[in-house]
């Protein structure tokens, strides 16, 4: 099965890949770094020719705003058009868990308006849909506490949060890409849930970094105010194995 990965060279993009090619599948990736721009349209013709399903995995190369929206408007609109056309019979997009929460977000605003448009259309064709909604990645958790560091000590709101490892979130993806769409919002998440200010305190303890935490309920989340609840997944939410903890400490987790 001919399956074109939008951001295939990005951190899960790149997983997906190799996973869906190990399972004998043509995984394709299109991105800017393949020569294929969603904003524009440029190529997206040529690349989904034959293609059975479209993985969007992108994301925006400006946080600004009114940047992600447009991006995330215009790609998503490209892929149903182009992928109509093309008779793609898939179209599978990964979201952020508790995107709906945070209005205030302007990413993700964009996000949900992604969904939005997968679901309903903007002007275009629709496609059968699946959208997955991941927790934050543990990946992440340094640039997290890098972007939340004033002066020295990293304030961070003291939220549940239950995390998971890029790979796993790949792997998810990888299943719902293969399997019949659902036309519905599927939700994976990692095992633990802990706060916030502690998931950052574990990943600077493995490293030795010794900045301060601050349990701070003003501190914002891509420029959104946190409730407790606000990043945690549906009940019903798919659970990984891997655990921070044990991620921190084993490189062969981070594959």
């Amino acid at each position: 099965m001919k399956i074109v990965v939008v951001g295939g060279t990005g951190l899960i993009g790149s997983k997906l890949v190799s996973i869906l090619s190990e399972q004998g599948h043509e995984a394709v990736p299109a991105s800017p770094h393949t020569g294929i721009n969603t904003v524009t349209g440029d190529g997206l013709a040529a690349v989904l020719t034959d293609a059975q399903v479209i993985v969007d995995v992108s994301n925006s190369p400006s946080f600004e705003d009114q940047a992600v929206m447009d991006f995330f408007t215009a790609s998503t609109t490209n892929l149903l058009h182009y992928g109509a056309k093309a008779g793609v019979r898939h179209l599978v997009a990964l979201s952020v868990a508790g995107a709906q929460k945070l209005p205030d977000s302007g990413y993700l605003r964009a996000k949900v308006a992604q969904e939005n448009i997968i679901v309903k259309g903007n002007g275009a064709e629709t496609l059968p849909y699946s959208i997955v909604h991941a927790t934050q990645f543990f990946e992440f958790w340094k640039a997290i506490a890098d972007l939340s560091t004033q002066g020295g000590r990293i304030h961070l709101a003291p939220v549940f949060v239950q995390p998971m490892a890029a790979g796993e979130v790949a792997k998810a993806v990888a299943r719902v890409s293969l399997g019949a769409p659902v036309n519905r919002i599927v939700e994976f998440a990692g095992p633990d849930r802990f706060r916030f200010d502690e998931f950052i305190r574990r990943g600077l303890k493995a490293t030795g970094d010794s900045r301060e935490v601050v349990a701070d309920p003003n501190a914002l989340y891509f420029g959104g105010r946190l409730s407790e609840n606000s990043l945690v997944p549906a009940a019903d939410a798919e659970l990984g194995e891997v655990r921070f903890d044990d991620w921190l400490v084993h490189d062969d987790l981070k594959e």
